[in-house]
């Protein structure tokens, strides 16, 4: 059962208010005749339309095989729209032209886009990336200048909330042994610009390990808020008939440092239930304990390159969260 839009707005509740979507016009680059006949972009974002609670959101990354090639970044907004959520998170050297130094001209034409989409900027996916160089890592200085200059770039796109990846030394995901001094030296930056930078816990991590509690152990010991973690749900999932790594229940005593989730998906069944990861359990947890944030869906299936799957598996996937919700 293919899951088309009109399907998918039958099932959700408020399809009414999803079915039509503003037509603006006019918002691909611009040339400079044009420019110059038009009002200056307003750089804001829009106001939030979920309150206190887990809300809904999307992951550029869940469109990574057809991005660039069968959708272009208003195709992904308008399918995100569709599904009634949110949030919103890109990549910023995958979706970001010119990266790391986009013009001014694409910069109002994402806040275009995002306003006209009803989209929030919620999660800005990037990288210390302490393997640049070959055969050295990045010093802890080269490491504290990349930092800042992804968060002045996130907050001129409106992101508060970085998913920030540190560079790894084994297969654990452990993350290189200067991390806790470049992040330190980062801090009043993020502090400035409003910018929590948070580590994905992604497999094979489990979240019950030395890695977290170093983490943990930071935060407590610097009282900071702008440094926290990402729960990527794969740690969750089941593989191969053996036990995942991580119980929902692990969740529980690090949620005041969970700034974002990853809800990591691969396979959605015709029945609206993700057959691998216990969704179930999860947003209930998060529920129960008053969690306040994004759930980002970050599809990873074996058909993501698939021209419109990803987009079927995304509208059965929302069906799905907007259920344990309790938002039908």
């Amino acid at each position: 059962m293919k899951l088309t839009r009109e399907k998918f707005l039958k099932l959700s509740a408020g399809a009414a208010t999803l079915a039509t979507v503003p037509v603006l016009g006019g918002l691909s680059a611009c040339s400079s005749s044009e420019s110059e006949s038009k009002p200056k972009t307003v750089r804001s974002v829009p106001a939030p339309i979920f309150g206190k609670g887990p809300k809904r959101g999307v992951s550029l990354y869940s469109y990574h095989g057809e991005f660039g090639i069968s959708m272009t970044l208003e195709d992904c907004f308008k399918d995100i729209y569709d599904t009634g959520s949110q949030g919103l998170e890109i990549l910023a050297n995958g979706h970001i032209p010119n990266y790391p130094e986009p013009t001014e001209e694409w910069i109002d034409h994402w806040y275009e886009l995002i306003n006209k989409y009803n989209l929030i900027p919620v999660e800005y996916g990037h990288w210390v990336d302490s393997r640049l160089y070959k055969g050295r890592e990045l010093s802890t200085q080269e490491s504290y200048d990349m930092l800042v200059r992804d968060i002045k770039l996130a907050n001129k796109l409106g992101f508060t909330v970085g998913r920030t990846k540190l560079g790894v030394i084994d297969g654990t995901l452990a993350p290189v042994t200067n991390w806790r001094e470049f992040i330190e030296m980062a801090l009043p930056v993020a502090e400035e610009y409003n910018f929590k930078m948070c580590p994905e816990i992604h497999s094979p991590t489990v979240l019950k390990s030395k890695m977290i509690d170093d983490y943990v152990d930071f935060i407590e010991k610097t009282g900071t808020k702008y440094f926290g973690i990402n729960i990527d749900f794969g740690v969750f999932m089941s593989r191969g008939g053996a036990a995942p790594g991580s119980q929902p229940e692990d969740m529980i005593p690090l949620l005041p440092y969970v700034y974002c989730c990853h809800a990591k998906f691969y396979d959605m069944s015709d029945d609206l239930i993700e057959t691998t990861i216990p969704y179930d359990r999860i947003i209930p947890i998060l529920k129960e304990n008053n969690w306040d944030g994004y759930l980002l869906s970050e599809y990873e299936g074996i058909n993501r390159t698939v021209s419109g799957y990803p987009s079927d598996q995304m509208r059965r996937q929302h069906v799905m969260m907007k259920r344990y919700l309790g938002e039908v």
